[in-house]
């Protein structure tokens, strides 16, 4: 096809086979490449602008390195208690956790309005850890510490979800919300 770019390629995984299965290629890079950054270390945006500008990219597939675990919670405006239904309005208080192992991706500020009519993505909340365990307790944290007054979020939603057991144990597959309540568990 002849493509130079970056890209993300995504694949779904079957637990009962074993085995990775290509879903799609998308010419772009998604709102999760930051879970690739934290564990590779690479900035993908920066090697997306070098490839643009028709220089190679800085480093070989065999150069990548994968170190630790990443975590991303995509935080909405929208409420969890009312089957995720989107809470526009003003954000009278913002206050993003920090930290080791915390990146928190966002243009939200305390006064800023959430539109009723695009995204209701407020930010995205990173975390990276040596271990799944260390990465699941940094997000808990992190997401404790995460302030946002004024709108509904999904906050108490991604709280509850690090605390099901099955979802710690990695026993979860894509139809993991269809089989358990999380906001009643």
């Amino acid at each position: 096809v002849n493509y130079t770019g970056a890209g993300t390629v995504e694949f779904i995984y079957d637990h009962n086979e074993k085995k990775f299965y290509f879903m799609e290629m998308n010419t772009r890079i998604q709102v999760e490449h930051p879970v690739t950054e934290l564990i590779t270390g690479v900035d993908l945006i920066k090697e997306q602008i070098r490839i643009a500008s028709g220089e190679k990219l800085s480093l070989t597939q065999d150069e990548v390195t994968f170190n630790g675990w990443a975590i991303e919670c995509r935080i909405n405006a929208e409420n969890p208690e009312k089957n995720f239904m989107p809470s526009p309005g003003k954000i009278n208080m913002y206050l993003p956790p920090g930290g080791l192992g915390v990146r928190v991706d966002s243009a939200a500020y305390p006064g800023y309005t959430i539109p009723p009519y695009y995204d209701s993505m407020i930010a995205k909340l990173i975390v990276h850890a040596p271990t799944r365990e260390e990465a699941i307790a940094r997000m808990k944290r992190a997401l404790s510490e995460f302030i946002i007054d004024g709108i509904h979020t999904t906050i108490p939603f991604h709280i509850k979800l690090f605390e099901h057991e099955k979802f710690v144990k990695g026993e979860f597959n894509t139809k993991f919300l269809e089989l358990y309540d999380i906001m009643k568990s």
